[in-house]
Protein backbone atom coordinates (compact mmCIF):
# COMPACT_ATOMS: atom_id res chain seq x y z
CA UNK A 1 0.00 0.00 0.00
CA UNK A 2 1.08 3.56 -0.63
CA UNK A 3 -0.09 5.10 2.65
CA UNK A 4 0.45 4.41 6.33
CA UNK A 5 -2.26 6.51 7.98
CA UNK A 6 -5.75 7.71 7.20
CA UNK A 7 -6.19 11.39 6.37
CA UNK A 8 -8.07 13.67 8.73
CA UNK A 9 -11.79 13.92 8.10
CA UNK A 10 -13.08 17.27 6.88
CA UNK A 11 -16.09 18.22 8.99
CA UNK A 12 -18.95 20.61 8.37
CA UNK A 13 -18.86 21.86 11.94
CA UNK A 14 -21.66 24.25 12.93
CA UNK A 15 -21.01 27.88 13.77
CA UNK A 16 -17.84 27.94 11.68
CA UNK A 17 -18.73 31.10 9.79
CA UNK A 18 -21.78 29.86 7.88
CA UNK A 19 -24.95 32.01 7.98
CA UNK A 20 -27.82 30.96 10.24
CA UNK A 21 -30.56 30.50 7.65
CA UNK A 22 -34.31 30.34 8.17
CA UNK A 23 -35.73 27.14 6.72
CA UNK A 24 -39.13 26.18 5.39
CA UNK A 25 -40.35 22.62 4.83
CA UNK A 26 -42.66 21.10 2.22
CA UNK A 27 -43.79 17.54 2.89
CA UNK A 28 -43.95 16.85 6.65
CA UNK A 29 -43.37 13.10 6.71
CA UNK A 30 -41.12 10.69 8.58
CA UNK A 31 -37.76 11.63 7.06
CA UNK A 32 -38.63 15.31 7.36
CA UNK A 33 -39.10 14.85 11.09
CA UNK A 34 -35.71 13.17 11.42
CA UNK A 35 -34.08 15.94 9.42
CA UNK A 36 -35.69 18.78 11.36
CA UNK A 37 -34.75 17.26 14.70
CA UNK A 38 -31.14 16.74 13.58
CA UNK A 39 -30.92 20.31 12.28
CA UNK A 40 -32.33 21.83 15.47
CA UNK A 41 -30.13 19.77 17.77
CA UNK A 42 -26.82 19.87 15.92
CA UNK A 43 -26.66 23.02 13.75
CA UNK A 44 -27.14 26.78 13.86
CA UNK A 45 -29.95 26.47 11.30
CA UNK A 46 -33.63 26.78 12.22
CA UNK A 47 -36.91 25.74 10.64
CA UNK A 48 -39.44 28.56 10.89
CA UNK A 49 -42.26 27.23 8.70
CA UNK A 50 -43.82 24.00 7.42
CA UNK A 51 -46.33 23.53 4.58
CA UNK A 52 -48.62 20.67 3.66
CA UNK A 53 -51.79 20.27 1.61
CA UNK A 54 -53.37 19.50 5.00
CA UNK A 55 -53.20 22.42 7.41
CA UNK A 56 -53.96 20.05 10.29
CA UNK A 57 -51.00 17.88 9.35
CA UNK A 58 -48.70 20.89 9.03
CA UNK A 59 -49.88 22.26 12.38
CA UNK A 60 -49.35 18.94 14.15
CA UNK A 61 -45.85 18.60 12.67
CA UNK A 62 -44.97 22.17 13.65
CA UNK A 63 -46.11 21.58 17.21
CA UNK A 64 -44.16 18.32 17.51
CA UNK A 65 -40.91 19.74 16.12
CA UNK A 66 -40.89 23.28 17.50
CA UNK A 67 -41.66 25.17 14.29
CA UNK A 68 -43.45 28.48 14.70
CA UNK A 69 -45.56 28.67 11.51
CA UNK A 70 -47.72 26.13 9.64
CA UNK A 71 -49.40 26.55 6.25
CA UNK A 72 -52.02 24.63 4.32
CA UNK A 73 -50.30 25.28 1.01
CA UNK A 74 -46.74 25.60 -0.21
CA UNK A 75 -47.58 28.82 -2.07
CA UNK A 76 -48.48 30.64 1.15
CA UNK A 77 -45.24 29.60 2.79
CA UNK A 78 -43.15 30.51 -0.27
CA UNK A 79 -44.60 34.02 -0.19
CA UNK A 80 -43.02 34.60 3.23
CA UNK A 81 -39.88 36.78 3.05
CA UNK A 82 -38.55 35.26 6.29
CA UNK A 83 -37.87 31.87 4.61
CA UNK A 84 -34.36 31.67 3.13
CA UNK A 85 -34.16 28.02 2.12
CA UNK A 86 -36.80 25.36 1.43
CA UNK A 87 -36.36 21.66 2.18
CA UNK A 88 -38.65 19.48 0.02
CA UNK A 89 -39.38 16.04 1.47
CA UNK A 90 -42.48 15.05 -0.49
CA UNK A 91 -42.54 11.93 -2.77
CA UNK A 92 -40.31 12.21 -5.86
CA UNK A 93 -43.29 12.62 -8.18
CA UNK A 94 -43.89 16.06 -6.65
CA UNK A 95 -40.29 17.26 -6.60
CA UNK A 96 -40.32 18.97 -9.99
CA UNK A 97 -43.39 21.14 -9.45
CA UNK A 98 -42.58 21.99 -5.84
CA UNK A 99 -38.92 22.62 -6.61
CA UNK A 100 -39.71 24.93 -9.52
CA UNK A 101 -42.16 26.88 -7.36
CA UNK A 102 -39.60 27.33 -4.57
CA UNK A 103 -36.88 28.39 -7.03
CA UNK A 104 -39.26 30.85 -8.71
CA UNK A 105 -39.89 32.36 -5.27
CA UNK A 106 -36.16 33.06 -4.99
CA UNK A 107 -35.49 30.49 -2.27
CA UNK A 108 -32.45 28.27 -1.92
CA UNK A 109 -33.68 24.69 -2.26
CA UNK A 110 -32.62 21.27 -0.99
CA UNK A 111 -34.68 18.32 -2.24
CA UNK A 112 -34.71 14.85 -0.73
CA UNK A 113 -33.16 12.20 -2.91
CA UNK A 114 -33.85 11.61 -5.66
CA UNK A 115 -33.76 15.23 -6.83
CA UNK A 116 -36.44 14.31 -9.38
CA UNK A 117 -38.06 11.27 -10.98
CA UNK A 118 -35.90 11.43 -14.12
CA UNK A 119 -32.84 13.11 -15.57
CA UNK A 120 -35.03 15.35 -17.72
CA UNK A 121 -36.86 16.65 -14.66
CA UNK A 122 -33.61 17.10 -12.76
CA UNK A 123 -32.17 19.12 -15.63
CA UNK A 124 -35.24 21.40 -15.59
CA UNK A 125 -34.65 22.05 -11.89
CA UNK A 126 -30.94 22.68 -12.44
CA UNK A 127 -31.66 25.12 -15.27
CA UNK A 128 -34.23 26.98 -13.16
CA UNK A 129 -31.83 27.27 -10.21
CA UNK A 130 -29.05 28.62 -12.40
CA UNK A 131 -31.41 31.13 -14.00
CA UNK A 132 -32.61 32.30 -10.58
CA UNK A 133 -29.09 32.48 -9.15
CA UNK A 134 -29.99 30.48 -6.05
CA UNK A 135 -28.56 27.28 -4.60
CA UNK A 136 -30.11 23.91 -5.43
CA UNK A 137 -28.82 20.61 -4.10
CA UNK A 138 -30.00 17.06 -3.62
CA UNK A 139 -30.22 15.93 0.00
CA UNK A 140 -27.67 13.16 -0.50
CA UNK A 141 -26.47 13.14 3.12
CA UNK A 142 -23.79 10.50 2.50
CA UNK A 143 -21.70 13.01 0.53
CA UNK A 144 -21.28 15.17 3.65
CA UNK A 145 -20.46 12.48 6.23
CA UNK A 146 -16.94 12.47 7.75
CA UNK A 147 -16.13 9.07 6.22
CA UNK A 148 -16.83 10.36 2.71
CA UNK A 149 -14.23 13.09 3.05
CA UNK A 150 -11.72 10.41 4.05
CA UNK A 151 -12.64 8.28 1.03
CA UNK A 152 -12.26 11.25 -1.31
CA UNK A 153 -8.82 12.01 0.13
CA UNK A 154 -7.66 8.39 -0.22
CA UNK A 155 -8.75 8.33 -3.85
CA UNK A 156 -7.15 11.70 -4.59
CA UNK A 157 -3.87 10.51 -3.02
CA UNK A 158 -3.89 7.28 -5.04
CA UNK A 159 -3.77 5.20 -1.86
CA UNK A 160 -5.54 2.28 -3.57
CA UNK A 161 -3.60 2.53 -6.80
CA UNK A 162 -5.68 2.56 -9.99
CA UNK A 163 -9.32 1.82 -9.22
CA UNK A 164 -10.43 -1.37 -10.98
CA UNK A 165 -13.84 -2.10 -9.48
CA UNK A 166 -16.63 -0.87 -7.24
CA UNK A 167 -19.08 -3.24 -5.56
CA UNK A 168 -21.96 -1.81 -3.54
CA UNK A 169 -25.50 -2.73 -2.59
CA UNK A 170 -28.56 -1.36 -0.84
CA UNK A 171 -31.48 -3.66 -0.19
CA UNK A 172 -34.23 -3.38 2.41
CA UNK A 173 -37.07 -5.78 3.23
CA UNK A 174 -39.74 -3.15 2.73
CA UNK A 175 -42.19 -5.27 0.72
CA UNK A 176 -44.48 -2.29 0.02
CA UNK A 177 -48.12 -2.89 -0.78
CA UNK A 178 -49.61 -1.69 -4.07
CA UNK A 179 -50.76 1.64 -2.59
CA UNK A 180 -47.43 2.46 -0.95
CA UNK A 181 -45.53 5.35 -2.54
CA UNK A 182 -42.69 3.00 -3.50
CA UNK A 183 -45.12 0.95 -5.58
CA UNK A 184 -46.62 3.87 -7.47
CA UNK A 185 -45.21 5.09 -10.77
CA UNK A 186 -46.88 8.50 -10.37
CA UNK A 187 -45.08 9.12 -7.07
CA UNK A 188 -41.66 8.13 -8.38
CA UNK A 189 -41.59 4.70 -6.78
CA UNK A 190 -39.22 1.79 -7.25
CA UNK A 191 -36.08 0.44 -5.64
CA UNK A 192 -33.62 2.27 -7.90
CA UNK A 193 -34.79 5.80 -7.12
CA UNK A 194 -35.25 5.22 -3.40
CA UNK A 195 -32.48 2.76 -2.51
CA UNK A 196 -30.30 2.05 -5.53
CA UNK A 197 -29.41 5.71 -5.80
CA UNK A 198 -27.03 5.26 -2.84
CA UNK A 199 -24.68 2.71 -4.47
CA UNK A 200 -25.04 4.61 -7.74
CA UNK A 201 -23.94 7.91 -6.22
CA UNK A 202 -21.07 6.11 -4.49
CA UNK A 203 -19.92 4.64 -7.79
CA UNK A 204 -20.28 8.03 -9.47
CA UNK A 205 -18.15 9.69 -6.79
CA UNK A 206 -15.40 7.10 -7.29
CA UNK A 207 -15.44 6.51 -11.06
CA UNK A 208 -17.70 9.14 -12.61
CA UNK A 209 -20.37 8.46 -15.19
CA UNK A 210 -20.42 4.99 -16.77
CA UNK A 211 -19.77 4.43 -20.45
CA UNK A 212 -22.13 1.46 -20.57
CA UNK A 213 -25.04 0.31 -18.39
CA UNK A 214 -26.30 -3.27 -18.23
CA UNK A 215 -29.26 -3.97 -15.95
CA UNK A 216 -31.30 -7.02 -15.04
CA UNK A 217 -34.08 -7.28 -12.47
CA UNK A 218 -37.82 -7.38 -12.03
CA UNK A 219 -40.85 -5.15 -11.84
CA UNK A 220 -43.80 -5.16 -9.47
CA UNK A 221 -47.34 -5.68 -10.71
CA UNK A 222 -47.73 -1.89 -10.46
CA UNK A 223 -44.88 -1.33 -12.93
CA UNK A 224 -42.03 -0.05 -10.76
CA UNK A 225 -38.65 -1.76 -10.39
CA UNK A 226 -38.65 -4.16 -7.44
CA UNK A 227 -35.02 -5.28 -7.55
CA UNK A 228 -32.11 -4.81 -9.92
CA UNK A 229 -28.46 -5.61 -10.53
CA UNK A 230 -26.39 -3.19 -12.59
CA UNK A 231 -23.05 -3.72 -14.28
CA UNK A 232 -21.44 -0.39 -15.14
CA UNK A 233 -18.47 -0.16 -17.45
CA UNK A 234 -16.10 2.80 -17.18
CA UNK A 235 -13.28 3.94 -19.43
CA UNK A 236 -10.13 1.92 -18.91
CA UNK A 237 -10.26 -1.22 -16.80
CA UNK A 238 -12.93 -0.35 -14.22
CA UNK A 239 -16.24 -2.13 -13.79
CA UNK A 240 -18.88 -1.73 -11.11
CA UNK A 241 -21.41 -4.19 -9.75
CA UNK A 242 -24.34 -2.55 -7.96
CA UNK A 243 -27.49 -4.15 -6.59
CA UNK A 244 -30.68 -2.93 -4.99
CA UNK A 245 -33.91 -4.44 -3.71
CA UNK A 246 -36.99 -3.41 -1.79
CA UNK A 247 -38.04 -6.98 -1.00
CA UNK A 248 -35.01 -8.26 0.93
CA UNK A 249 -32.24 -6.83 3.09
CA UNK A 250 -28.77 -7.14 1.62
CA UNK A 251 -25.39 -6.53 3.34
CA UNK A 252 -25.45 -2.78 2.48
CA UNK A 253 -21.69 -2.51 2.20
CA UNK A 254 -19.36 -1.02 -0.39
CA UNK A 255 -15.93 -1.89 -1.76
CA UNK A 256 -13.50 0.06 -3.91
CA UNK A 257 -10.87 -2.27 -5.34
CA UNK A 258 -7.63 -0.81 -6.65
CA UNK A 259 -4.45 -2.13 -8.17
CA UNK A 260 -2.61 -1.70 -4.84
CA UNK A 261 -5.27 -2.08 -2.14
CA UNK A 262 -8.99 -2.22 -1.54
CA UNK A 263 -11.27 -0.09 0.63
CA UNK A 264 -14.17 -1.65 2.54
CA UNK A 265 -16.98 0.57 3.80
CA UNK A 266 -18.79 -1.27 6.57
CA UNK A 267 -22.58 -1.61 6.65
CA UNK A 268 -24.49 0.48 6.33
CA UNK A 269 -22.12 2.27 3.98
CA UNK A 270 -24.38 5.29 3.35
CA UNK A 271 -24.74 5.96 7.12
CA UNK A 272 -21.99 7.01 9.57
CA UNK A 273 -19.77 3.94 9.72
CA UNK A 274 -16.19 2.64 9.68
CA UNK A 275 -13.66 1.96 6.94
CA UNK A 276 -10.79 -0.41 6.37
CA UNK A 277 -8.04 -0.47 3.78
CA UNK A 278 -6.18 -3.68 3.00
CA UNK A 279 -3.24 -4.21 0.66
CA UNK A 280 -3.64 -6.72 -2.14
CA UNK A 281 -1.06 -9.14 -0.74
CA UNK A 282 -2.70 -12.37 0.36
CA UNK A 283 -1.85 -11.93 4.07
CA UNK A 284 -2.09 -8.14 4.23
CA UNK A 285 -3.29 -6.65 7.52
CA UNK A 286 -6.26 -4.25 7.29
CA UNK A 287 -5.95 -0.69 8.56
CA UNK A 288 -9.11 0.60 10.27
CA UNK A 289 -10.74 4.01 10.55
CA UNK A 290 -13.69 4.93 12.76
CA UNK A 291 -15.82 8.08 12.64
CA UNK A 292 -14.28 10.36 15.31
CA UNK A 293 -17.50 12.32 15.89
CA UNK A 294 -20.42 11.49 18.13
CA UNK A 295 -23.08 11.84 15.43
CA UNK A 296 -24.68 8.54 14.58
CA UNK A 297 -27.82 7.50 12.77
CA UNK A 298 -30.10 10.26 11.55
CA UNK A 299 -28.39 12.84 13.76
CA UNK A 300 -25.78 12.90 10.99
CA UNK A 301 -28.34 14.42 8.61
CA UNK A 302 -27.20 17.66 10.21
CA UNK A 303 -23.89 17.61 8.30
CA UNK A 304 -25.63 18.35 4.99
CA UNK A 305 -27.64 21.23 6.50
CA UNK A 306 -24.49 22.97 7.72
CA UNK A 307 -22.85 22.23 4.37
CA UNK A 308 -25.71 23.94 2.54
CA UNK A 309 -25.45 27.01 4.77
CA UNK A 310 -21.69 27.15 4.17
CA UNK A 311 -22.19 26.95 0.40
CA UNK A 312 -24.79 29.74 0.57
CA UNK A 313 -22.40 31.87 2.62
CA UNK A 314 -19.69 31.31 0.00
CA UNK A 315 -22.05 32.41 -2.77
CA UNK A 316 -22.23 28.95 -4.39
CA UNK A 317 -25.31 27.95 -6.35
CA UNK A 318 -24.66 24.20 -6.11
CA UNK A 319 -22.76 21.74 -3.97
CA UNK A 320 -19.13 21.32 -5.03
CA UNK A 321 -19.26 17.82 -3.54
CA UNK A 322 -22.34 16.73 -5.49
CA UNK A 323 -22.85 19.00 -8.45
CA UNK A 324 -26.07 19.40 -10.37
CA UNK A 325 -24.47 17.93 -13.50
CA UNK A 326 -23.47 14.82 -11.54
CA UNK A 327 -26.94 14.56 -10.01
CA UNK A 328 -28.49 14.64 -13.49
CA UNK A 329 -25.96 12.07 -14.71
CA UNK A 330 -26.82 9.63 -11.91
CA UNK A 331 -30.51 9.92 -12.72
CA UNK A 332 -29.71 9.32 -16.39
CA UNK A 333 -28.07 6.02 -15.38
CA UNK A 334 -31.21 5.11 -13.41
CA UNK A 335 -33.36 6.06 -16.42
CA UNK A 336 -31.36 3.73 -18.64
CA UNK A 337 -31.53 0.88 -16.11
CA UNK A 338 -35.29 1.28 -15.70
CA UNK A 339 -35.76 1.31 -19.47
CA UNK A 340 -33.85 -1.96 -19.77
CA UNK A 341 -35.91 -3.55 -16.99
CA UNK A 342 -39.16 -2.46 -18.63
CA UNK A 343 -38.06 -3.87 -21.99
CA UNK A 344 -37.11 -7.15 -20.32
CA UNK A 345 -40.54 -7.32 -18.70
CA UNK A 346 -42.22 -6.74 -22.06
CA UNK A 347 -40.07 -9.43 -23.65
CA UNK A 348 -40.83 -11.84 -20.82
CA UNK A 349 -44.57 -11.32 -21.15
CA UNK A 350 -44.35 -11.77 -24.92
CA UNK A 351 -42.40 -14.99 -24.46
CA UNK A 352 -44.94 -16.31 -21.98
CA UNK A 353 -47.71 -15.47 -24.40
CA UNK A 354 -46.01 -17.41 -27.23
CA UNK A 355 -45.36 -20.36 -24.97
CA UNK A 356 -48.97 -20.47 -23.85
CA UNK A 357 -50.26 -20.53 -27.39
CA UNK A 358 -51.63 -17.00 -27.27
Amino acid sequence: MTFTAFPEAELFLPESGEPALRWGLIGPGWIAGEFVDAVHEHTAQRFVAVASRSLDRATAFASEHGIESAFGSAAKMLARPDVDVVYIASPPGAHLAEGLAALAAGKHVIIEKPLASSAVEAQLLADAARAAGVLLMEAMWTRYLPQTSVIRALLADGALGEVRAVVADHGQAINPGPEHRLSRVDLGGGALLDLGIYPLQFDSMVLGAPTRVTAIGGLTDTGVDEYASLILNHDGHAQSTLTTSMVTRTPNSAVVAGSEAHLFVAPTFYNPTSLSVTGNDHFATPMHWDDPTSLRGFAALSWEATALARFVGEGSTESPLHTLDETVSILATIDEARTQLELQAIGSRAGQGIGSGA
